[in-house]
């Protein structure tokens, strides 16, 4: 692997700086998690919306000549955001695959003059139409439980042939049902600080990862946080780089890497 930054580290180094010294096609798959412009710290505050925009155009900008040519590229935002970064990709000759729905099920929501927020997106967008995607691995269970456990011995007639369903359960689909990170991780009962103000389900970055990369590729995220991608990656034999702008973030996320090594 031909690369200027060291590989399985987490860095300390704004998306710019991490992305200037990752050599070109190199990365298999990108997972960002960016700032979404919603005031959550200062890190995701923007004078204005174009303020905003410029710089995530930049940053994807800087992104994508690191994809290989069979690269994948998720990237999680708002809904409104990722209108505009949909429109963004597709004119940088990116092929749109999937608007992920993440419904996020953390309670009831207090709009009045709309319906309640409680999803965000996940753009799925590839190079080419050659991208690894391994389906088999992010089966999901059936929901229709009695019709299918009737299918398992009898099978259910389709288009005059017999189908049975599979032991792995159905193919994933757009919607994906998580809770946040932080009412998975409640204290008798309790929502607690993580030390971070968004981050995701470890499950929900591991699907991405089995998904759309194999054992020893290289898993690229510019936007760290408190390292999930890295964990991730660590946990199903893949390569990554990681990086952070924040020391506080990375000594968090270097921490628990850390940790993950030593409990395997």
């Amino acid at each position: 692997m031909n690369t200027r930054l060291k590989v399985n580290e987490i860095h300390c180094l704004d998306c710019f700086e991490l992305l200037n010294l990752v050599d070109d096609s190199v990365v298999d798959l990108a997972v960002v998690d960016p700032p979404y412009n919603l005031k959550k710290a200062e890190w995701d505050s923007f004078a204005t919306e174009q303020d905003f925009f410029d710089f995530t155009f930049s940053w994807i900008d800087a992104l994508l000549p690191k994809l290989h040519d069979d690269g994948s590229l998720y990237i999680f935002n708002t809904p409104y955001n990722s209108a505009f970064i949909l429109q963004h990709l597709v004119a940088r000759g990116m092929l749109f695959q999937n608007w992920i729905t993440w419904d996020k099920r953390d309670g009831m929501g207090g709009a009045r003059r709309r319906y309640s927020n409680g999803q965000e997106t996940i753009l799925f967008f590839t190079k080419n139409k050659h991208h690894t995607f391994n389906y088999d691995d992010i089966r999901v269970p059936y929901q229709s439980t009695n019709r299918i456990n009737h299918a398992k011995t009898k099978g259910i007639l389709k288009n005059g042939k017999r189908w049975f369903p599979n032991p792995n359960g159905r193919l994933c689909g757009e919607v994906w049902h998580y809770s946040s990170a932080r009412h998975k991780n409640k204290l008798n009962g309790r929502v607690r600080s993580l030390g971070h103000a968004t981050p995701k389900p470890l499950d929900m970055i591991e699907r991405i990862i089995k998904a759309s990369s194999n054992k020893g590729d290289l898993v690229l995220d510019c936007f760290a946080g408190t390292g999930t991608t890295a964990i991730a990656a660590k946990r199903l034999g893949r390569n990554f780089m990681c990086g952070d702008q924040s020391a506080e973030y990375v000594n968090m996320a270097r921490e628990r890497l850390q940790s993950e090594v030593v409990e395997s």
